[in-house]
C-alpha cells in the first residue's frame, strides 16, 4: 500500500448556505443524483457543504484543484447503505489520476464530518 496523496477541505457552512441560495451555483457545483437525494435531508447546508468540501479535498489529493481539467460536476459522492461516503469514480478521475501517479489501479478514501459552523473532507489516494 502506498499512499499517492492527500488532501483536505475546511468548509464554512454558512457561506455554502449563502451559496446554495443561488440555484446556478447548486447546477453548476453538484451531480443531478447529489441534488435529487438532497430532497430527503433535513439540513440541507450541510449536506451540500460536507460534498462541497469532499468535491476541494479529491482536488488537492489529486494535486489539480478545481480548474481547467476538473470541475465540481466531474466529481460525484454518494454514500453506500451504511452511510459510508465515496466517489463515484468516472474517466475524468481516472485519466486525472493516471496522468499524475501513472496507475490504473488505486483507491480513494473519503472522510467527512461536520459541526453546526464547519464542514470538513479528508482524501487520500491508494495504490
Amino acid at each position: 500500500m502506498k499512499i499517492l496523496g492527500i488532501g483536505v477541505d475546511l468548509v464554512k457552512n454558512k457561506r455554502i448556505g449563502l451559496l446554495i441560495k443561488n440555484h446556478n451555483f447548486i447546477k453548476r457545483t453538484f451531480s443531478n443524483k447529489e441534488i435529487l437525494l438532497s430532497k430527503n435531508k433535513k439540513n440541507k447546508i450541510n449536506y451540500f457543504a460536507k460534498r462541497f468540501a469532499s468535491k476541494e479535498s479529491l482536488s488537492k489529493s489529486i494535486g489539480t484543484g478545481i480548474g481547467k481539467n476538473l470541475n465540481f460536476k466531474d466529481i460525484e459522492i454518494l454514500n453506500n447503505k451504511s452511510g459510508k461516503p465515496y466517489f463515484v469514480i468516472n474517466k475524468t478521475i481516472n485519466a486525472l489520476i493516471y496522468k499524475k501517479f501513472k496507475v490504473k489501479k488505486y483507491n480513494l478514501f473519503l472522510s467527512i464530518s461536520d459541526e453546526k459552523d464547519y464542514s470538513i473532507a479528508f482524501t487520500i489516494i491508494q495504490k
